[in-house]
């Protein structure tokens, strides 16, 4: 359901029906609120950040661990997530700056696309599906929905373009 919301969202900003997410835009704003109200806001909203990532951060090793205890190797998926933590933190350092240029709205896209197809596959797994082709039906998944979101989008484009002249005769 989170991915379905992602991509939805992305859906309706492809489509223009949905302003595009500017995060650098956002950051700006939210420094320049924080230096003219002063120290305490600015402690406010360093604990609001430190909170956010801490749950992020957190969410991720209740996976990890969930993970882990189902195939009884919790040891092994707590290395695994320490030694992706390192790896991403090496490779999030070297490669900031190109980061900072991917568009982000077509990443939540991708990042929508991925996380309800994934979704999908786990579910189907959960429910002792046998999907065909084993993992390799995550590939379908992804194609399938996304091809479902380009259609949704050339169709909210079409009904926005048309709904637009009935507007300015109004």
């Amino acid at each position: 359901m989170f991915g379905l919301q992602w991509l939805r969202k992305a859906v309706l900003r492809a489509a223009g029906l949905k302003a595009k997410h500017d995060e650098d835009a956002i950051f700006q704003e939210h420094i320049s609120q924080l230096e003219a109200a002063g120290k305490n806001e600015q402690r406010v909203g360093f604990v609001m950040a430190f909170k956010g990532v801490f749950l992020e951060g957190l969410e991720v090793v209740i996976i990890v661990l969930t993970l882990g205890a189902t195939s009884g190797k919790v040891g092994l998926a707590a290395l695994a997530a320490a030694a992706a933590l390192v790896v991403v933190g090496i490779v999030g350092a070297l490669v900031a700056r190109q980061l900072s240029g991917v568009p982000e709205n077509a990443m939540k896209m991708g990042v929508g696309l991925m996380l309800v197809s994934f979704g999908t596959f786990w579910s189907g797994e959960g429910l002792h599906v046998s999907w065909p082709g084993s993992d390799l039906a995550i590939v379908a998944l992804i194609a399938l929905y996304g091809a479902a979101a380009w259609v949704a989008t050339t169709v909210l484009k079409r009904t926005r373009a048309q709904a637009a002249p009935a507007v300015e005769h109004a």
